[in-house]
């Protein structure tokens, strides 16, 4: 099923299905920004992932001493969520273990999405809490694809990405199998980088050193940009399929990401993982502004 908000600015969609926003539209010329998941590129628009980020080796971990096995970037994806509030400019959505759940991943939570519309800007909030009787352990991080080009008549190579802190930055290949490389290449060096498909051939730029915490998607040849905002994710990916030509660009804030490629420990023991105590609760939001 699917729901709708809107404003004099904005119109958003979300399904129920993986709590996944699946449209935003300006109302001022019927602008498109999210890509519409069609499967002949991908199959999503912007699904959530959780309770890992990126593939686990071999897409087997272990976690309490038994070892499991999840797909790349986790279930809650593909999970049907349901309506828990609605307002007049907010929806909030959840998710809650169950036998399935426990199955592929053997922690207790309850996971909350909320979508919030403010004029030009779509707040998105996290929610995750450890109903558990003990700790838990999990990565969460944001998938969306963005349309690029951005406006009738131009091309993917005419939009660049724009950060709002110079960066000198490498990134993280990534290997055949999705895991990453300790290698490092240099890639980023200023505020802003071109985009083209070849940048895409080795699959996503990973990187966990950015200083910004807005990254805009931008247009040489008109005025359109989104901006996802994300304050104090320490990881961050963009992609577009490696074979080029899809219309969309993903801006990926992350609090978590695959596994490194002799990666061997246990879930707990992994790089960039939420540890959550007992009726703890984890919470963090990011924003997309459309425009200025």
């Amino acid at each position: 099923m699917l729901h709708t908000l809107q404003n004099d600015v904005l119109k958003i969609t979300v399904a129920d299905r993986g709590a996944e926003l699946k449209s935003i539209t300006e109302i001022a010329d019927g602008a498109e920004y999210l890509f519409d998941s069609n499967p002949t590129w991908w199959k999503y628009s912007s699904p959530v992932l959780f309770p890992i980020v990126g593939k686990v080796n071999g897409g087997k971990y272990r976690a309490e001493g038994k070892e499991f096995t999840l797909p790349g970037h986790g279930f809650a994806r593909t999970s049907d969520f349901w309506l828990v509030d609605t307002t007049e400019n907010a929806l909030t959505f959840a998710l809650e273990s169950n036998a399935a759940t426990l199955k592929v991943y053997p922690y207790k939570f309850r996971l909350e999405i909320s979508f919030e519309l403010i004029g030009n800007e779509v707040k998105v909030l996290w929610k995750v809490a450890n109903v558990d009787d003990k700790e838990i352990y999990f990565s969460i991080g944001a998938h969306p694809a963005i349309c690029c080009p951005l406006a009738y008549r131009e091309n993917f190579e005419d939009c660049y990405l724009k950060f709002n802190r110079a960066e000198k930055s490498s990134r993280i290949p990534l290997a055949a199998s999705g895991a990453l490389s300790h290698e490092r290449i240099p890639t980023l060096d200023g505020t802003e980088l071109d985009l083209n498909y070849d940048l895409f051939k080795g699959d996503a730029l990973v990187f966990d050193d950015l200083k910004s915490d807005e990254v805009s998607v931008c247009s040489r040849k008109s005025s359109k940009k989104i901006t996802v905002r994300a304050k104090n994710f320490p990881y961050w990916g963009f992609w577009t399929p490696a074979q080029g030509g899809a219309p969309f660009i993903c801006v990926e804030p992350w609090h978590g990401h695959a596994d490194y490629e002799d990666f061997t420990g246990e879930l707990k023991d992994k790089e960039g993982i939420i540890k959550l105590a007992v009726g703890a609760t984890f919470e963090t939001e990011m924003s997309f502004i459309i425009g200025d």
